[in-house]
């Protein structure tokens, strides 16, 4: 299953900047790579975990701004398409437990 993250904080003020980085960081350290701006996914290997990754995200969110929550499986992601640009290769993708670098 794949657990997409969409937020829009806002960045108007200090404390709105340092909450929008902590929050950017949090996705990052916790296994979150970025799509595009403000949209990050990760993979999860059931809906346990799925549960367990929006749990996690309930604790870290911001206090102000929109923050969106959606989960896929694999076989819905699959058929997403690229209109118009590409996708990053050096970035791995995909749901095996073991990778050999």
């Amino acid at each position: 299953m794949r657990v997409f993250v969409f937020f829009d904080l806002p960045t108007l003020t200090l404390e709105n900047k340092r909450q929008y980085r902590i929050f950017r960081r949090f996705l990052i350290k916790t296994g979150f790579i970025m799509l595009q701006e403000s949209v990050y996914c990760k993979l999860a290997l059931n809906q346990t975990a799925v549960n367990s990754i929006y749990d996690n995200l309930r604790k870290n969110i911001p206090s102000q701004g929109i923050v969106q929550v959606l989960s896929i499986t694999e076989k819905q992601f699959s058929k997403s398409e690229y209109l118009i640009g590409e996708a990053k290769t050096d970035v791995v993708n995909n749901d095996e437990r073991l990778i050999i670098l």
